[in-house]
């Protein structure tokens, strides 16, 4: 008996905000028919979303020093979502010094993924950290 291992996948697409539920049908892990798109952006999110899913990462990282003890903080571009759960076991260990600059790359290469994480959110230095060895003296 031969496996045709035929599937049918709905994706929502978020390309637009139809949010067309575009259906992909599949025979051993090759794309034989989509439908259900509205427009190309659809289709080509499908199939991509097929092929290799991929996501933004936001998340918080520890401050060191910092006014809050947490920073904002997402991947640049899209990481495969097969490497989400390593690339947050890699933030998990994370510690950035104060102050952070919106902007500013907190890890170079998350999860071997070639791709930064960046801060979304810019944290001054604590006023306990900035006052350190600056007491003026009275008298």
């Amino acid at each position: 008996m031969e496996n045709n291992d035929a599937n049918e996948n709905t994706i929502v697409c978020v390309n637009c905000p139809r949010g067309c539920r575009v259906r992909v049908q599949s025979q051993n892990g090759e794309i034989t028919n989509i439908t259900g798109y509205q427009c190309d952006l659809g289709i080509d999110y499908a199939r991509e979303e097929f092929k290799n899913p991929t996501r933004i990462l936001p998340t918080t990282v520890r401050v060191k020093g910092g006014e809050l003890e947490l920073v904002p903080v997402k991947t640049a571009r899209p990481i495969p979502k097969a490497s989400i759960g390593e690339a947050m076991q890699e933030l998990a260990g994370v510690r950035v010094q104060a102050p952070v600059k919106r902007g500013q790359v907190v890890v170079e290469d998350i999860a071997g993924t070639g791709i930064e994480v960046v801060a979304t959110r810019s944290i001054a230095l604590s006023q306990k950290e900035n006052n350190t060895g600056n007491k003026k003296e009275t008298g």
